[in-house]
């Protein structure tokens, strides 16, 4: 306990504290609470902290003001330590980005419902890998999350969120006017949930950002959902393993989405490239990335050639620079051009590159995914 303690004293006063993965336990969390912190991060994952250890930090952070980002994710608090958090929420007012990933949360009770229907000062809440149930308790905990006006991203991956407790939470989704990015990815929509989905997104016009990821979605989910796509103009991100050609086909025919950037992590064939390259004609901001090209096993896969490589020796041949490349599509000359301008540049050139190959080039030097390419 005092080794704990002295710990503590020398990190209270830094803007940060990062104890993830030191097996603090019950007592190491007793030692932080009563210790009088003036920081605005506490990050506790992974620390065997139990219901006992969130009862001494939740009996803390009722009285903190200065604590902005808070994660206890990963700590087996269990039904009775996320009880003792619940109730923190309904008074604590400065937690901001909250991360309770994990907690072995799977009794049938009706904890965390309550907060999520007064607290409206949390921005940003993680609920992954907690794999709740279908009951009727955590099917009204979905609503809630879905219907509060105050969180802006949610996590709620791998909770096995199906069925009736998918088309309740699409039910809050519709109303709600703040969320802007939301992972429901390794959950089990189903085409059912897809339907419902679709539906939300005619009406939800706050969404930004949607992982759909491994949710046992067929073609026909796919094709519910992009009913909702065809009437949404808000969602620029989308991820989503299957169903990827019937999504990209939605676009075709969907005026609306000039600038969606949508992602499939998933293996492509021919059909799909050929489509989508028709497609970026008319919509040059769209940006999707797939794994690959494939095709038959027994086909011998092509030589991976460097895209770059293949633009230095197209100027080259022409005894050009790279710097010339880019001064062209620079008109204002601030060494920095449009991701947009810099694809439409090269698929307008001789230069020899497949679709696939300007996506992965894009990629290489837009990696924050700013929509700029600096050159300097």
């Amino acid at each position: 306990m005092l080794c704990h303690r002295t710990c503590v004293r020398l990190m209270t006063n830094s803007a940060t504290i990062n104890l993830n993965h030191h097996g603090l336990g019950p007592l190491g969390a007793q030692a932080l609470a009563i210790t009088d912190m003036h920081t605005t991060t506490l990050e506790l994952a992974d620390n065997s902290l139990l219901a006992e250890g969130a009862r001494y930090l939740t009996e803390m952070l009722r009285a903190n003001f200065t604590i902005h980002n808070l994660d206890l994710s990963d700590n087996h608090l269990q039904s009775a330590g996320a009880e003792c958090v619940a109730k923190m929420l309904l008074e604590n007012i400065s937690i901001k980005s909250l991360k309770l990933s994990g907690i072995s949360f799977s009794e049938n009770r009706n904890i965390l419902s309550v907060s999520f229907q007064s607290n409206y000062r949390v921005k940003e809440l993680d609920l992954s890998h907690n794999q709740f149930c279908e009951s009727k308790h955590h099917k009204c905990m979905y609503v809630h999350a879905a219907n509060n006006d105050g969180l802006e991203v949610l996590d709620l991956s791998w909770n096995h969120l199906r069925m009736k407790a998918a088309v309740a939470f699409c039910a809050g989704l519709k109303v709600n006017t703040t969320l802007k990015h939301l992972d429901l990815s390794f959950n089990g929509f189903g085409n059912e949930g897809a339907l419902a989905l679709g539906e939300a997104l005619k009406f939800n016009n706050t969404l930004v950002h949607l992982d759909l990821n491994n949710n046992c979605m067929s073609d026909e989910g796919a094709s519910l959902l992009c009913k909702g796509l065809e009437a949404n103009d808000t969602l620029r991100v989308l991820q989503v393993l299957q169903g990827a050609l019937t999504l990209v086909s939605v676009v075709k025919n969907t005026p609306k989405m000039p600038s969606r950037r949508s992602t499939y992590n998933v293996l492509v064939n021919e059909n799909f490239v050929q489509l989508l390259e028709l497609i970026c004609l008319e919509h040059p901001s769209l940006e999707v990335h797939y794994g690959g090209v494939g095709g038959f096993i027994a086909k011998k896969p092509c030589k991976r050639v460097n895209p770059m490589k293949v633009i230095q020796d197209y100027l080259d041949q022409r005894k050009l620079r790279l710097w010339d490349f880019f001064r062209n599509i620079d008109k204002d000359g601030t060494m920095r051009v449009p991701v947009v301008d810099f694809r439409k540049a090269v698929q307008q050139s001789s230069i020899p590159l497949e679709k696939f190959q300007i996506e992965q080039l894009t990629q290489r030097l837009d990696r924050d995914r700013t929509g700029i390419v600096d050159y300097r």
